[in-house]
């Protein structure tokens, strides 16, 4: 069996490429002329990219040049001149990569970073955040700001972490405003606001295509060409109008019940060196990823969560809080799994471990007793998101094998998992 994945590449793959190269080229733009387009530096997970569109700010994401070194395979060199530094071995991947590339001088698009305005840390449940970007703030010269998001300890966040968190956002204004000697448009954040609302309906509409037997739309594989905008341009037209251009395509594509055969849950996110490779490995046996949570990390928007414009700070604090897979404790990630693995009608759940990720890594063991005890066909694999050190292809190969071969197996014996229990009191506002 030797069949290749057909990625599909309609109109929304080209506009993806052409927005994220619009991006880039803004950041050198700024390299060159920093005063002209304030940068600020942050995270994916919770992020405020609403709250930069108030100064026309660039947001830049250090994950986002990681992510692109590791696909194109140039993040060994960069992760090694880091550990030369004294980086250990099983430090963030991420960081390594994003620390060693910024001393070399590489770039994911050939162009240059520019040393950003703000070196905001929006920590959201991972402390390994922290001290990345202190580095970053060292390196780079730029001012530091940590934005501290309380861990969601319950159902929902309360009052007092949401005020906590406002109050934080609208130092970060003052901060901006003396930074950049412009002052902040609240009418152009409310717009903000108001776009990723829109934006955000359509994503959880794409996502909710995978629901459809078979599915349109790969919520893994194809979920990467479309999460570039989604953190960059959610909060802008564009972003929009390149949601509804997909949600519309995929709507129309067509597909056959021939191509789809079996129906999972991925828990982690993918070795990106070895991005297509891994893709064929699921697209030899036409399996399918109905759902995901690394599709989550910025946000889960799916489970019906948008921007208020008539609240923009309220709800960008809100979303910081509660609505991010990384913010939220292992039993809300089960119920979110669980979830999927209902509604979306998966036949199993692969997972996914990440050598250098302890935050989203830790405990996976424990997940996969849990689904398995829940007569969840389950999968647990190891590699590293951008590490290539870490990823043994022939292996992987054969334990994905042996695991479809089982599904295969079940499925032509009529066997059935048993079905997961019934949840208790959700703290994600299922649609």
């Amino acid at each position: 069996m030797s069949v290749q994945a057909t990625e599909y590449r309609g109109s929304i793959h080209q506009q993806q490429k052409e927005l994220m190269l619009q991006w880039y080229a803004a950041l050198d733009r700024a390299a060159g002329n920093a005063a002209e387009q304030p940068v600020v530096s942050m995270m994916v997970s919770g992020n405020c990219v609403e709250l930069l569109e108030g100064f026309g700010a660039v947001p830049l994401y250090p994950e986002v040049n990681a992510l692109q070194l590791a696909i194109r395979h140039q993040s060994l060199d960069p992760i090694l001149l880091a550990e030369e530094l004294g980086y250990a071995a099983d430090n963030c991947a991420y960081v390594k990569a994003d620390i060693g590339a910024y001393l070399k001088g590489i770039t994911p698009a050939g162009g240059r970073l520019p040393k950003p305005t703000l070196v905001l840390c929006n920590f959201v449940g991972c402390n390994t955040y922290l001290k990345w970007f202190e580095h970053t703030a060292d390196l780079t010269g730029a001012p530091l700001y940590v934005l501290d998001v309380p861990f969601l300890r319950s159902e929902e966040p309360g009052e007092a972490d949401i005020a906590y968190v406002v109050r934080q956002l609208k130092e970060v204004v003052a901060r901006l405003e003396s930074l950049t000697g412009r002052k902040f448009d609240y009418d152009r954040f409310q717009q903000a606001t108001a776009y990723s609302a829109e934006s955000e309906g359509l994503w959880s509409g794409i996502k909710h295509l995978a629901q459809r037997s078979p599915s349109p739309f790969d919520a893994y594989f194809d979920a990467i060409t479309l999460m570039g905008p989604l953190y960059v341009y959610r909060a802008r037209s564009e972003g929009v109008q390149f949601f509804r251009d997909a949600l519309r395509e995929l709507e129309q594509k067509p597909v056959s019940a021939e191509d789809e055969k079996f129906r999972l849950v991925v828990e982690g996110p993918p070795p990106y060196p070895y991005f297509r490779a891994f893709r064929d490995m699921f697209a030899r046996w036409k399996a399918c990823a109905v759902a995901s949570t690394y599709s989550t990390v910025g946000g889960l928007w799916e489970f019906g969560f948008r921007h208020d414009p008539e609240k923009p700070f309220e709800s960008v604090a809100r979303h910081m809080l509660a609505q991010n897979v990384t913010n939220r404790n292992y039993l809300q990630r089960y119920e979110q799994i669980g979830h999927y693995l209902r509604a979306w009608d998966a036949d199993g759940l692969i997972i996914h471990f990440v050598k250098s990720c302890r935050l989203f890594s830790a405990g996976q063991g424990d997940m996969r007793e849990y689904f398995s005890r829940m007569g969840v066909p389950t999968l647990y694999i190891e590699s590293d998101l951008e590490d290539p050190r870490y990823f043994s292809e022939a292996q992987t190969r054969n334990r994905l094998d042996a695991f479809f071969e089982s599904l295969e197996h079940m499925k032509r014996t009529g066997a059935r998992r048993m079905p997961l229990a019934a949840p208790q009191p959700s703290p994600l506002r299922v649609l």
